[in-house]
């Protein structure tokens, strides 16, 4: 569906992100169009499915020219059901799938051309025909037996087809002058599509590294049984579906990275997993998050709210549970401490629930508050540290929007937490601690460094001084606006 339908000089690839959801990269890409208005941007938003989604939770900035909405499932687009026969030409999708299957770097060649898809290796040849059935069923006999044949098949099915309304996208979206993808994945997939087939350039901006945050899906995944032979679970072996799944996703990002120069990622550990994972080290450079310095400075208090707020998705991978457990320890330890958690619960309410049960079952109601979506300059000021419990991050914009409101940070050892709280390079480690960096899964650590902030004013006060010294020397909303602009006039300029 085409919303808006104008000329486009940067087309950013949104999957389930802006503008339907909050968080981290839907606040990057809405700051960096409305901070570059001198170019054109367009939005492909890759959903799920239509009914996953509200309405829109970003105003279209004018800037924004071009919009292009279409989802990964969508169930009346599948063709409808005819026998065909067996495909002379099937060999070659055989050949793909054991590509993705394998740890291989060198991809095949068909992989990157639309044709492929279109004609040779079309969605009604591998749903339908004979020789995929049979391909299936062999698949199955060789690697999946302890599961059931019917789950293995519609996992099959629903790990591959999204592939072809990808390339259909590809077929019919404008044309830009430039691809901007912020993962891997399927919106890096099509990035990769559109940059081979039509000669586009492509930059990747890497938010967190989406093939791990897809194999920790997987492993928390309830939906994939695991059904493992005793040999399996001794060794502690993925069950077959899962271990597909997750080569899967490490072939979607190969491509990508095949694809795209620059690649993109927030700090420097992350570039080092990029390159672990198959990016070619030359192409990678590290562009960090920045926040409006400015405009959070004066939301900054001079008393200490004895609240801990953390900000984000009530969903498995930010840890929730973790962070209501180290909040019965801290609050039996500081009389009138309070814990927020500000975020949207809608995502995984089976998850939310289990949170609200949680901290109901340890005597927290009152102390515990969760608040939904709230505006963090509203939050910011009645807050005394910003936490993160997350088994998994990129560079937080939380943190570092933290900061600039003079916020001590206590964040798991994840993604850049370690580097924006102790420091990066040996000028900013100059600057000094912002707050404390805990282990994953560690309520008593936690506690201990909440209790540790608030139980000594000196402490907190020269973490607050560094965190805003931090924030204001390398995290600007101009550093970042600028190093794009300058990254886009090069690449438009060649």
């Amino acid at each position: 569906m085409i919303v808006r339908d104008g000329d486009v000089d940067i087309l950013l690839i949104a999957e389930g992100t802006y503008p339907y959801i909050r968080g981290g990269v839907s606040s990057w890409i809405h700051q960096l169009i409305n901070g570059l208005p001198h170019f054109k941007f367009g939005i492909v938003f890759l959903g799920s499915r239509e009914s996953d989604y509200d309405e829109m939770k970003y105003p279209l900035p004018d800037n924004l020219t071009y919009l292009y909405i279409d989802y990964l499932f969508k169930e009346d687009e599948v063709p409808p059901a005819k026998y065909l026969p067996k495909d002379k030409n099937f060999h070659i999708i055989e050949e793909l799938h054991h590509w993705f299957s394998s740890d291989s770097c060198d991809i095949p060649e068909h992989v990157k051309t639309l044709d492929f898809y279109n004609n040779l290796a079309s969605l009604k040849t591998f749903l339908y025909s004979e020789s995929s059935w049979e391909y299936i069923q062999k698949r199955y006999l060789e690697n999946a037996l302890e599961s059931p044949f019917i789950d293995y098949f519609w996992a099959v099915r629903n790990m591959h087809t999204p592939i072809w309304r990808v390339v259909n996208v590809a077929n019919h979206v404008k044309k830009p002058k430039i691809i901007h993808a912020p993962s891997t994945g399927y919106a890096g997939f099509l990035g990769a599509l559109i940059s081979f087939n039509y000669q586009r350039p492509f930059i990747l901006t890497e938010h967190g590294i989406y093939v791990r945050e897809r194999k920790i899906d997987m492993l928390n995944a309830t939906w994939l049984k695991e059904n493992k032979t005793i040999f399996q679970k001794r060794l502690g072996e993925l069950a077959y579906a899962k271990q597909m799944w997750i080569k899967f996703f490490e072939g979607l990002g190969k491509v990508t990275y095949e694809a795209a120069d620059p690649i993109i990622s927030l700090f420097e550990g992350a570039r080092k997993i990029q390159i672990t994972y198959g990016a070619k080290a030359e192409r990678t450079m590290v562009i960090p998050n920045g926040v409006d310095t400015e405009r959070l400075a004066n939301v900054r208090k001079r008393e200490i709210p004895k609240v801990i707020t953390l900000i984000g998705r009530v969903v498995p991978i930010k840890d929730i549970k973790t962070f209501i457990k180290a909040m019965k320890i801290a609050t039996d330890a500081i009389e009138g401490l309070e814990g927020w958690i500000v975020g949207p619960e809608d995502e995984d309410e089976k998850y939310a629930q289990e949170c609200h049960i949680l901290a109901d079952s340890l005597g927290l109601d009152g102390k515990v508050k969760f608040l939904g979506f709230q505006n963090i300059m509203e939050i910011m000021p009645q807050s005394g540290i910003l936490t993160l419990s997350s088994i998994s991050e990129g560079m937080p914009l939380t943190v570092i929007e933290g900061f600039a409101a003079g916020l001590p940070c206590v964040a798991t050892d994840v993604g850049s937490c370690k580097d924006l709280i102790y420091g990066g390079s040996e000028e900013d480690q100059q600057i000094g601690e912002a707050g404390v960096v805990v282990s994953i899964g560690n309520p008593t650590e936690l506690a201990q460094a909440y209790i540790k902030l608030f139980s000594d004013e000196n402490y907190y006060r020269a973490c607050q001084e560094a965190a805003i010294k931090r924030v204001e020397t390398f995290y600007t909303k101009e550093l970042f606006l600028n190093s794009y602009d300058d990254l886009y006039h090069q690449i438009l300029e060649k």
